[in-house]
C-alpha cells in the first residue's frame, strides 16, 4: 500500500483529504506545518507527498528545497488554491512531478495520484 503525506496548514482540509485517501486505499498521514513535514519524511518512507504552497511561516518552496537538500527520495504533487504558471514552473524546478488546483476534483486528484506514482514504479 503506498504511502501518502498530506502537508497543510487547513487542518480541515487535512483530515477529509485523508479520510477520501484511506477510502480509496492509500496509507494517508498529515502534517500542518513545514517543519512537522520534514521530520515525518526524516523519518517514515513515503511515497508521495501532497504539499501546499502557501503556509504560514515556512512555505512549501521550504518543504521542496529541505527535501532536495536532504536527498528524501519522494514524489511530489503540488496542491494549493495559489496555482499560477510561475508557481508551477519553480515547483516543477524544484522536483514537484505535478500541480493540482485547489479546490480539487477528487477523481481527478487520484488520477494525478496514480499517474505520478505509477511514473516511479515504470523508473520514469
Amino acid at each position: 500500500m503506498e504511502s501518502i503525506l498530506i502537508v497543510d496548514d487547513d487542518i480541515q482540509l487535512c483530515e477529509v483529504l485523508n479520510d477520501e485517501l484511506s477510502e480509496v486505499g492509500y496509507n494517508s498521514n498529515f502534517v500542518n506545518n513545514a517543519d512537522e513535514a520534514i521530520n515525518y519524511l526524516s523519518q517514515n518512507r513515503t511515497d508521495l507527498v501532497l504539499l501546499d504552497l502557501k503556509m504560514p511561516e515556512k512555505d512549501g518552496f521550504f518543504v521542496l528545497s529541505e527535501i532536495n537538500n536532504r536527498g528524501i527520495n519522494t514524489k511530489i504533487i503540488v496542491l494549493t488554491a495559489y496555482a499560477d504558471v510561475k508557481s508551477a514552473i519553480d515547483s516543477a524546478r524544484m522536483g514537484a512531478a505535478d500541480f493540482v488546483s485547489k479546490p480539487y476534483d477528487l477523481d481527478e486528484l487520484i488520477i494525478t495520484i496514480r499517474k505520478v506514482l505509477n511514473k516511479e514504479e515504470n523508473g520514469n
